[in-house]
């Protein structure tokens, strides 16, 4: 059967992916951030993932204010960079897993949560930005990403968004639709955006470092409350696109320990401010043996 071996929390800022490309990470304002990404890529080379089931959020490419699905899953082969304004990233097109995909889908949906199925989208930075932070660039000999990627898209930009509560039981189904295909495969659960920021208003430039370790301590320690936490805080203490970190609980929720399994391992966490105008936060934490 298929597993979840690990889940990974990261922060997916445009202007990360901009440093990649151009050749910035090595300058002084990068080089503390990317330093803190280099235990990830080789923790990364050691599991092995076959697959990545990577929550993000569209930045008005695959979708727009026209038509916006609260949770969507790429069911399609292949996903190509998005051009975001600037052109594409030049990153590999990402693969999916169709088979899981669609098992995923029908698991879920038959457990009473409602998903759009996307067969064709392209991927912007809130997704390709994290693969590049974990996995590094894909050298020109070997031009492709080292595992199979789902991604999962959720509405945080236009509301109503989803609950965190109703992230976390999201989660927990996701779980169970993975744990339940019949095909030995090493999966992780990634969930990216935030950690404090907002783009725009009198407030433009917000980053409150105390209430993201917070959010950290209580990822680890208290998810099902951290998921009771409401809208207006995540709005009033990390700003306006805080509220990315809901996505966090998707992943969280699919952690063996909230099905009642043991606590996970904290392998890693990492937290930077700033990078652009946004705080940075990382963290991976690997499921343990009952």
């Amino acid at each position: 059967m298929a597993k979840i071996t690990a889940s990974v929390y990261t922060s997916h800022v445009p202007a990360i992916g901009a440093a990649i490309d151009l050749g910035k990470t090595q300058e002084p304002y990068w080089q503390p951030l990317f330093a803190g990404y280099d235990f990830s890529k080789e923790w990364e080379k050691a599991q092995k993932p076959d697959v990545v089931f990577l929550v993000f959020n569209d930045h008005a490419t695959a979708f727009s204010l026209d038509m916006i699905p609260t949770f969507a899953i790429g069911t399609a082969a292949e996903y190509q960079p998005a051009d975001e304004g600037w052109g594409p990233r030049p990153v590999p097109a990402v693969h999916g897993h169709p088979a899981l995909a669609a098992h995923i889908a029908q698991s879920v949906i038959q457990d009473d949560f409602d998903l759009t199925i996307v067969n064709k989208m392209d991927v912007d930075h809130g997704l390709t930005v994290p693969l590049s932070l974990m996995f590094g660039q894909p050298p020109q000999s070997d031009y492709r990403w080292p595992c199979k990627v789902i991604p999962f898209a959720v509405n945080v930009v236009q509301y109503p968004v989803p609950s965190g509560n109703r992230c976390f039981q999201l989660g927990k189904a996701i779980r169970k639709a993975i744990e339940s295909f019949d095909e030995d495969l090493n999966v992780q659960i990634w969930g990216t955006g935030g950690m404090s920021h907002q783009l725009q208003g009198p407030r433009a430039g917000l980053i409150n470092k105390e209430w993201d370790n917070r959010f950290l301590d209580r990822l680890i320690a208290e998810p099902a409350e951290l998921a009771k936490v409401p809208h207006i805080e995540y709005v009033r203490e990390a700003g306006s696109e805080g509220i990315e970190l809901v996505m966090w609980l998707i992943a969280r929720g699919a952690m063996a320990d909230v099905a009642g399994g043991p606590a996970p391992k904290v392998v890693y966490r990492f937290f930077h401010v700033p990078a652009s105008n946004t705080a940075v936060g990382h963290l991976i934490l690997e499921n343990q043996p009952a």
